[in-house]
């Protein structure tokens, strides 16, 4: 029984350790990041994409070539095992977004909703294999004027993508790719 838990409880952590990895190769544009966080024959229904979730890459990919702000913050995350290798997972995210979409014109949005998640253990790891992005709110709001040097001033260094970012010295990733 005391096994049991144990797993239960490693089992439990390894899920969130994969959804804060999507979240960090979402806001990064780390492409190894947030393929590490989906099966490769997983599917994903995110927003205008529906469908294999190596089409969402080669979308996010694309988005990625914009150099877009993205900030995913994760809380309430349930999960319910189906099974020794299977869990549905609820997870609730608040996400600000903002870049150019394929018009050129630059919009930011507050996003607020669920990741619904067919988790999948396979060879001893979780990961997702099915993927419906619930959305529960949208606001747009006003893109602030003038450079992101000017608005945040001395509060540096800014977030960036990958390798760029301060996270990736510190992991030794910065020149790893």
């Amino acid at each position: 029984m005391e096994d049991k838990r144990l797993t239960e409880l490693l089992d439990r952590e390894a899920i969130r350790d994969c959804i804060y990895r999507y979240c960090r190769g979402i806001d990064r544009a780390d492409e190894a990041s947030l393929r590490s966080s989906y099966w490769p024959d997983a599917t994903d229904r995110h927003g205008a994409y529906s469908g294999p979730v190596e089409g969402f890459f080669q979308w996010v990919l694309e988005a990625f070539k914009s150099n877009p702000r993205n900030i995913h913050q994760v809380s309430n995350i349930l999960i319910e095992f189906t099974g020794r290798t299977s869990a549905v997972v609820e997870t609730y995210f608040n996400a600000l977004q903002r870049g150019a979409g394929r018009d050129g014109v630059v919009r930011q949005f507050l996003l607020a909703g669920r990741y619904a998640d067919l988790f999948e253990k396979r060879d001893g790891e979780w990961r997702v294999a099915q993927r419906v992005v619930a959305y529960d709110w949208v606001e747009e709001q006003p893109v602030l004027e003038g450079s992101e040097e000017a608005r945040f001033g001395v509060r540096q260094p800014v977030g960036a993508n990958f390798p760029a970012d301060p996270i990736y010295e510190l992991l030794g990733r910065s020149n790893a790719s």
